[in-house]
């Protein structure tokens, strides 16, 4: 069965400006198209375009999607397995921040006070949703859902002391990464201190803690502008730099 493209939007939801856009990006091509420009989409595109809405409910972006789609490995089962085990974690973080919210409305009119563990577990689970949004995906490619889950639940279980401390102990780092800088040697004492640190606020989410691992992270510190952002906006220019190569120095020791 084929669709017109006026029909496949009204099926799928999808704009027509939409679809069209698809078709200039190369994400998803019709099938087919008539000599008057009229496109045709068959049951190929319709199941191609489901999977695009399933990683955009994910907020992936476009270029990311049609690189997994169109690479030659691509699986539409397993990429649906993937899919419903994301859908499915987002799902338990909204049911927990719902909860919070709702413990809280109850609170406030029935002037029943909420612990701080209560108020503190909806705040969590809102940070664990925004890391995912925006680093999840390529964390979970690099170090596997099993490692990201458990420090996720590593951190759900953290009490506010700790995370109080986790934070306290970061701007520790930041002071110590810019006397370091200031310094200019990633190898002296002062920049493995703060490579030391790095590993300590690391450990704090990390459900087990290995050198390479950790100069896994570093890695992707500077191979990603996001994470170079986090520490050059913070310090200064050339901040992750300087952290990455101490924590290689302070991994070969």
């Amino acid at each position: 069965m084929e669709y017109t493209i006026q029909e496949l939007a009204q099926l799928s939801g999808v704009s027509t400006r939409t679809l069209r856009y698809y078709d200039e990006i190369g994400l998803l091509k019709p099938a087919r198209t008539n000599e008057a420009g009229y496109r045709f989409y068959g049951q190929f595109e319709v199941d191609m375009l489901q999977q695009i809405l399933f990683y955009r409910a994910l907020d992936m972006k476009l270029a990311t999607i049609q690189e997994i789609i169109q690479a030659p490995d691509f699986q539409h089962t397993e990429a649906l397995k993937t899919h419903r085990t994301a859908l499915l974690q987002r799902k338990e973080q909204l049911e927990k921040i719902l909860q919070t919210v709702e413990k809280t409305i109850q609170s406030i009119e029935e002037e029943q006070p909420m612990t701080n563990e209560e108020k503190f577990n909806g705040f969590k689970e809102k940070l664990i949703e925004e890391n995912e949004k925006q680093y999840g995906q390529e964390i979970r490619s690099k170090y596997g859902n099993q490692t990201v889950d458990a420090s996720n639940a590593k951190f759900r279980n953290m009490t506010e002391e700790q995370y109080e401390a986790m934070q306290q102990l970061e701007q520790q780092l930041f002071a110590r990464l810019k006397e370091a800088m200031e310094i200019g040697d990633t190898k002296n004492d002062v920049a493995m201190e703060v490579a030391e640190l790095h590993k300590r606020w690391l450990s704090f989410s990390w459900s087990q803690y290995s050198k390479e691992a950790h100069a896994g992270i570093a890695q992707m510190y500077i191979a990603d502008e996001r994470f170079t952002a986090y520490y050059d906006e913070r310090i200064s220019p050339g901040a992750t730099t300087f952290l990455h190569d101490a924590i290689i120095n302070f991994a070969l020791v």
